[in-house]
């Protein structure tokens, strides 16, 4: 396959962004995880009063392999914090373990944007491992019908990565305000966990600009914007 200049114009902003992201969520982990909380708890023990301070009791909390693999699973209801997270008293392990708690509080008020995150788990999984291949075949075989479908695919992904934004910033918003509401943290304390918290977010936003300039580049290349590509 020939290179395509055009792809690397649309897709190093992305991948650099990402790269300055995972840098910078990583380094400030690190930074913040040799600091202990005067609190004294863990990271399960902090996410189990978030949860307790709001009145949901239901939510179960496990050990998860993996650096940072922490996350909340709405179909079992379970929050899994990594090993550096749940055991550990330092204040990023309080900010990402409450930051997973938020998520379970989502749940359980019904926060909207985590139901259509949900619904969109599906089509965005197939949209990102197969749309690339019905947009090929589609060119290939001069079919805008496969080339639309693929589109339509990648679009799936794309908009899952859009949603997912504002359901990880309403997460690190309950977890900044239930950090000190709920004893985990002192005022004082609060503004490096949400250090981490603001790191992290920067990786979801770098995954969203990354996906929908190759949306875009998609759009232009195949002609759907700037016109050249007839229906067949």
């Amino acid at each position: 396959m020939m290179f395509d200049p055009l792809y690397l114009l649309f897709a190093l902003p992305g991948l650099v962004l990402s790269m300055l992201a995972s840098f910078y969520v990583k380094s400030t982990f690190s930074r913040y995880s040799n600091v202990g909380a005067a609190s004294g708890l863990t990271g399960a023990e902090a996410a189990q009063r978030m949860l307790n301070a709001s009145g949901v009791h239901n939510v179960r909390i496990e050990r998860v392999d993996g650096f940072l693999s922490d996350h909340y699973d709405p179909s079992s209801n379970t929050l899994r914090l990594s090993d550096a997270v749940y055991g550990s008293r330092s204040l990023s392990a309080l900010g990402v373990a409450c930051h997973e708690a938020g998520h379970a509080l989502q749940k359980a008020s019904n926060y909207a944007p985590m139901g259509l995150r949900s619904m969109l788990v599906l089509p965005a999984n197939l949209g990102s491992r197969f749309s690339y291949v019905v947009i090929a075949l589609g060119a290939l075989m001069q079919s805008s019908a496969l080339i639309n479908l693929g589109l339509i695919m990648f679009g799936a992904a794309v908009l899952f990565t859009l949603v997912t934004l504002p359901v990880e910033w309403d997460a690190s918003a309950r977890a900044k305000k239930a950090l000190v509401a709920s004893g985990i943290l002192l005022p004082q304390e609060q503004s490096h966990a949400a250090s981490v918290l603001n790191a992290a977010f920067m990786t979801y936003l770098a995954s969203a600009v990354s996906s929908v300039l190759t949306l875009l580049y998609y759009l232009i290349r195949l002609g759907v914007i700037g016109g050249g590509r007839r229906n067949r």
